[in-house]
């Protein structure tokens, strides 16, 4: 390295010893073929902005949220690199600008990540999340030469900008300090060197510029969301990048999950339909309102699905203002409405075995699966993310997707999630994450958890029966006439008789 060297230049002295220019120099020979995934053309999300800005928390965030809706995404962070590099980490002086031998290491480590970012990539991921600082110009041209014009990559930069010296502080204290950096040291001595190695950045910090970097798409987030600007996103994935990030917050919150109290249909073991509340789901409805009332939560709304079950529920609940979602109405189980589960393997015992074998992806005739469950849901999800504290009182498979989405579920995971009844899910974000807390209320219910069954008896129900939608029976096909439509449909299962008519997809019901 030469003596006054920044590690923007020494990045790319270095760059084409690195094993990155051997995966670049094999891009260019071999071309990019057809990409049977979502995303056809690789997206790069890369961060900028100081220490302590919430980049890994939105990082993080965001690939959650685009992992929830089917888009294979994976977080890449260069601290974390540098601590697996190197335990030479003392004090804030590894990141001063003429510590030489720590500039060596901390560029060997961006290329590491960059190399790793590009792989994963190449063997099929669709969005890879740079978490770094990206604090200069010189390194953003940079990146984008090697993702951009190089590999071929859609590249998409996200800056936070934080000038609020308390938000800047709670970042640190709540997670800089408590971070593998500081293990065993005093929390006030780590506040200290962790906002020296603040400033050895912002000595060369460089903001994204409309004018010297007017070639780069990005968006700039100022102060946790209080401004947002957005300069030349393209294409769908970076739209709804944009209006994800546009919705997030981090003011302290709690967000309640419950299912609808105990239902007759529950009883009988059925699923789907509109029953009404048993006379112990009636009982849960008064210990839910009673629970409610003690939590004195400030600035508390109420959300149901238009299932009476679920307004049932809700109906004894005096303290805030409540709306209906038909977002949040059970998933459609289309010709299996209204049957138990028994009832589906003796009629439909194709699609019986099918549901077993892929619960994910499985549509049920003329109704819905999880994964288009998911996309009914996402609105939801961009209103939680706005809200402050809030209570959704709605149905096993709907919860199993919100949390999911909140817990960070896999696809696979997520139908099987153990949603029991008369219980209330608290979830209390946190960092990098939510707490998680399962609170029964003592009144019993009815299990209706189906386990994931083994694969063996899945196999041996595929092999073994014929398709309905090929030989279905005649009177299957009759009672398929009066089956519920589809979510899309006007007329979504209907009204409960207690509520009035809406155009709207939320209707506001006043608090009492």
């Amino acid at each position: 390295m030469a003596i006054g060297q920044t590690e923007d230049e020494y990045l790319r002295f270095l760059l084409p010893q690195h094993v990155l220019s051997c995966l670049i120099n094999k891009r260019k020979e071999q071309g990019r073929g057809e990409r049977a995934n979502y995303v056809n053309t690789p997206h790069v999300i890369a961060m900028v902005g100081l220490p302590a800005r919430g980049k890994t928390y939105i990082a993080k965030k965001l690939s959650r949220y685009l992992n929830w809706i089917g888009i294979n995404t994976k977080v890449f962070n260069l601290g974390e690199y540098r601590r697996h590099t190197t335990d030479a980490y003392k004090t804030h002086d590894f990141f001063r600008q003429d510590n030489e031998e720590a500039m060596a290491i901390r560029a060997k480590c961006c290329l590491d990540a960059l190399t790793d970012v590009c792989n994963w990539l190449e063997e099929g991921g669709e969005v890879a999340v740079f978490d770094a600082t990206n604090t200069t110009i010189d390194r953003r041209q940079l990146i984008h030469s090697i993702v951009t014009e190089q590999m071929g990559y859609k590249l998409f930069f996200v800056e936070s900008i934080c000038d609020d010296p308390k938000i800047v502080e709670s970042n640190i204290k709540e997670v800089k300090v408590n971070s593998p950096d500081y293990m065993g040291i005093d929390q006030e001595k780590a506040l200290e060197d962790f906002l020296k190695r603040i400033q050895h950045y912002q000595e060369r910090y460089e903001t994204l510029d409309e004018k010297r970097e007017k070639y780069l798409s990005y968006m700039k987030i100022f102060n946790t969301g209080e401004k947002i600007t957005v300069h030349k996103h393209e294409g769908h994935i970076q739209s709804r990048i944009v209006y994800y990030l546009m919705n997030i917050h981090i003011t302290p919150r709690t967000i309640y999950f419950t299912r609808h109290g105990e239902s007759e249909y529950n009883l009988n073991g059925k699923i789907g339909g509109d029953s009404s509340l048993s006379e112990r789901g009636r009982e849960y409805a008064e210990a839910l309102a009673k629970f409610v009332k003690q939590q004195k939560l400030p600035n508390l709304r109420i959300w149901t699905s238009w299932m009476k079950r679920t307004v049932q529920t809700a109906g004894m609940i005096t303290e805030a203002p409540q709306e209906r979602w038909r977002a949040l109405n059970e998933l459609d189980a289309g010709i299996c409405e209204e049957l138990t589960y028994e009832e589906i393997k003796a009629k439909y015992p194709q699609e019986f075995a099918a549901r077993d074998a892929n619960k994910f992806s499985y549509r049920y005739p003329r109704g819905e699966s999880y994964e288009d469950l998911v996309a009914r849901l996402e609105p939801v999800i961009m209103e939680l993310e706005r809200q402050t504290n809030v209570l959704v009182v709605c149905h096993q498979a709907v919860l199993r997707c919100l949390l999911a989405y909140f817990l960070d579920y896999p696809a696979e995971e997520l139908p099987y999630i153990k949603v029991p009844l008369h219980t209330v899910i608290k979830l209390t974000p946190i960092a990098y994450g939510c707490n998680v807390e399962y609170l029964h209320l003592p009144i019993s219910a009815v299990d209706t958890h189906r386990p994931k069954p083994p694969a063996a008896e899945v196999n041996s129900r595929k092999s073994s029966t014929m398709s309905i939608r090929d030989f279905a029976p005649v009177d299957s096909r009759q009672e398929q006439i009066n089956v519920v439509p589809g979510f899309l449909d006007d007329k979504f299962r209907g009204k409960p008789s207690d509520m009035s008519e809406t155009d709207g997809e939320v209707e506001l019901i006043a608090s009492r």
